[in-house]
């Protein structure tokens, strides 16, 4: 794709029909290998980059971010969606200051979220989470109009896992201009049927973080977007771990013989 809006076009499409799967690079490197695929687009994770930097989830700056963005989208030939936390703001017209920044940086949607990072009060009151979805919806109409907008509901990720009033602010985003909504944390067969029907026609991502479902059940459920969020790398880090602890604690090195290959890795960085 040649340029921001080919890759807007596509990112839309994707949402017409059918499921796909949207996983979660965490620096240019992934990014690219996992366009080498062929996944049709790919999405930012907060927590996979705030990692990579040796810091906890949303422990980035707005202009780390938005540098972060510009980078993974010019990296790759397809469509980015921005994990955008809470839109590094609390009210909605700083929200919308700040949305209006990252639509520069050649990504092809946004997700906006509805946590506080107080976990006494972890979900922004409801009328405020709505003018905050309004305000990104406003920002984006005036500056990239192409860009998908997502409506995010935390509370099965910050211990509110209800599913009525998870439903209730779906609904509301998706009435205030979110094209897709987006609870993550929500697992069983009847939570995922329960969302895809409240908010139809309005397009549904679900988060896979193990193994609790597949592709084929999530795609049967009705869900149009499949992300992995922090999963991948949490993965790539996995491995690590079990080989530098069995440095560290064994004086061995069985698990560097599983290691991807040199050549391979490196041809996958090489520039055509």
């Amino acid at each position: 794709m040649s340029d921001a809006a080919d890759r807007c076009r596509t990112f839309r499409q994707l949402h017409q029909s059918g499921c796909f799967v949207i996983p979660n690079p965490w620096d240019v490197g992934s990014a690219r290998l996992l366009a080498q695929l062929g996944f049709p687009a790919l999405a930012t994770t907060s927590s996979g980059f705030a990692w990579s930097l040796g810091r906890p989830d949303n422990g980035v700056s707005l202009d780390e971010a938005l540098a972060h963005l510009r980078s993974i989208a010019h990296a790759v030939n397809v469509p980015v969606n921005a994990d955008f936390e809470g839109g590094f703001a609390t009210a909605p017209a700083a929200v919308a200051a700040n949305v209006t920044a990252a639509t520069a940086t050649g990504i092809a949607g946004i997700s906006i979220e509805d946590s506080t990072g107080d976990a006494s009060n972890p979900l922004f009151e409801l009328t405020l989470a709505v003018e905050r979805i309004r305000a990104a919806r406003r920002a984006i109409d005036d500056s990239r109009p192409g860009i998908l907008l997502t409506g995010r509901s935390e509370g099965f990720i910050v211990g509110r896992p209800d599913l009525a009033e998870t439903i209730r602010r779906l609904t509301a985003y998706a009435e205030a201009g979110a094209e897709c909504v987006y609870a993550p944390g929500i697992r069983t067969k009847a939570d995922i049927a329960a969302v895809v029907s409240a908010v139809a026609p309005t397009p549904v991502n679900v988060l896979v973080g193990s193994d609790f479902t597949t592709v084929a059940e999530l795609a049967e459920a009705g869900v149009r977007r499949i992300s992995v969020g922090g999963a991948l790398a949490r993965a790539a880090w996995g491995g690590f771990l079990d080989a530098a602890r069995e440095i560290a604690e064994h004086g061995t090195f069985t698990n560097l013989a599983r290691a991807v290959p040199f050549a391979e890795v490196n041809g996958a960085m090489t520039p055509d």
